[in-house]
């Protein structure tokens, strides 16, 4: 009866995780051939993108199921070494997911150079947060350091194309959180997205080789060889 009870609880989750899945805008999918990820419970295509897929794990509700799940990812990743890697991890409650983040840092570069979201589902009949991506808590240094290779990345697509080449930088927060997980107000300890913009600007003005010196500051994009606007600091724009 115990493993019945466990296996019919594994199915719930799996059903619940599909449907919160799709509320926040994932299809469910068929995994493409020859896929490194076997195991995973189930696939997903974000909206409107139909090259990005993303496994899904749903690992039992304990704690120590999301843990092992998530080590055995890790050791993937030691096999296939310089490939970006997605993965959608379900945790049953912000503690777990905590535990989760901790654990992806732990290995360097996993949650810069692979897309992983941790989804907090809690367990059937606990409505008390609602399912929820779970955001990171950084050092304000490291929200800045991605902020820059992001706008970096903005400026790119904006020259490549025809027409205006401002930038967006809600955009910018929107895939802080969005494609790197991180809580980007809590990290900085503010409350709103303006004070996280004008305190990034504080700390990109700050975060050079040469105080004072604008050509030293690490913030700085080279737009074109020369000229008076060869050099810009993104956080001027």
């Amino acid at each position: 009866m115990g493993d019945s009870v466990r296996e019919g609880d594994s199915i719930d989750r799996l059903r619940v995780a599909e449907d919160v899945l799709r509320r926040l805008g994932y299809a469910k999918v068929a995994p493409a051939p020859r896929v490194r990820e076997p195991d995973a419970s189930f696939w997903v295509q974000e909206a409107g993108v139909p090259r990005r897929t993303y496994p899904v794990y749903v690992p039992a509700a304990e704690r120590a199921a999301l843990s092992n799940r998530i080590d055995r990812w890790l050791e993937g990743l030691r096999g296939a070494p310089g490939t970006g890697r997605r993965a959608i991890f379900v945790a049953p409650n912000d503690a777990a997911a905590e535990d989760a983040w901790s654990r992806l840092a732990g290995r360097d570069g996993t949650t810069i150079e692979h897309e992983v979201s941790i989804l907090v589902v809690p367990p059937a009949g606990r409505s008390d947060p609602p399912p929820h991506f779970h955001l990171r808590k950084v050092p304000p240094r490291e929200v800045l350091r991605v902020a820059t290779g992001v706008v970096v990345g903005l400026f790119r697509r904006a020259h490549a194309l025809e027409g205006s080449s401002q930038i967006d930088f809600e955009e910018m927060l929107a895939l802080l959180r969005g494609r790197f997980g991180i809580d980007v107000n809590g990290s900085l300890g503010v409350r709103t997205d303006e004070d996280a913009l004008f305190l990034l600007y504080q700390l990109a003005l700050r975060d050079s080789y040469a105080p004072g010196d604008a050509g030293a500051n690490l913030h700085v994009l080279v737009l074109k060889p020369t000229g008076p606007a060869a050099r810009l600091p993104w956080f001027a724009a």
